[in-house]
């Protein structure tokens, strides 16, 4: 019960990483707002963790819904401690060149501009409460030692890493905390734009030889740390981008 009373919310919590925190928090006594795109899916995640569980939906993208989405778990819960930023995109893995506006644009705006607007959305609301608010960034290693074939991804998580620590200085005198998550390569929907190859054994593995600790992150690892980065227990740590990665960005 390392969370015990917590009013959560966690985005793209209908699948992958998002998944795992919202099953975790809840394991460990929070209260969930289960927020993605896809309304059916949180539903069905929300209904499987139970009473301390809402499902929201909402395009992080977007201002409007992403107050709204603050505004209903606020009315759900009486309160909002823990956001965790989770919702991501990718382009598939390509050379740079293949990349076209659009997508570009859409990478931006899922895994950049919503951490904006949950900033605008929350930071009002921790300080008009004087609620000591955390938010996390899930990050990734691809900010911090990139591969080839996803450069504007790349360049997006470098973004929120930086963002976070930026976040981290500023809000710090409010009693705020903001800490990044950074995977490495995990097995979620995502994967095989990742890797841009088909998602057969032989191509995993030569994506795992990569890895030091020989295999790709799950929903547990990324859970473990939103965790104890969410939890009292790191009340003293702000700032700081947690690599799980077993190991790729040493």
């Amino acid at each position: 019960m390392r969370l015990e009373g917590k009013r959560t919310l966690v985005t793209g919590a209908a699948s992958g990483f998002g998944k795992g925190i919202a099953e975790t928090y809840i394991r460990e006594g929070a209260k969930v707002a289960v927020v993605d795109l896809n309304g059916e899916g949180a539903k069905a995640v929300a209904a499987e963790l139970g009473e301390n569980a809402i499902a929201v939906t909402c395009d992080v993208s977007k201002g409007d819904q992403v107050q709204a989405a603050v505004d209903e778990t606020v009315k759900a819960f009486g309160g909002l401690d823990i956001v965790v930023n989770n919702a991501g995109w990718t382009n598939p893995n390509s050379p740079l060149m293949e990349t076209d506006e659009d997508t570009f644009r859409k990478i931006y705006d899922i895994n950049v501009l919503s951490i904006f607007h949950m900033t605008k959305t929350c930071v009002p609301l921790w300080r008009d409460s004087g609620t000591a608010g955390v938010m996390l960034n899930i990050g990734s290693t691809a900010g911090i030692r990139p591969r080839p074939g996803l450069t504007w991804y790349n360049s997006s998580k470098g973004a929120v890493n930086l963002m976070t620590r930026s976040l981290a200085v500023e809000l710090a005198p409010d009693n705020i905390r903001v800490c990044g998550i950074a995977p490495v390569m995990g097995a979620t929907g995502l994967l095989e734009q990742f890797m841009g190859v088909p998602d057969t054994p032989e191509n995993r593995a030569k994506f795992i030889a990569t890895i030091p600790m020989g295999r790709l992150s799950e929903a547990q690892d990324i859970a473990n740390a939103a965790l104890y980065l969410g939890s009292d227990e790191a009340e003293f740590i702000t700032g700081v981008i947690l690599e799980v990665d077993g190991g790729r960005t040493i």
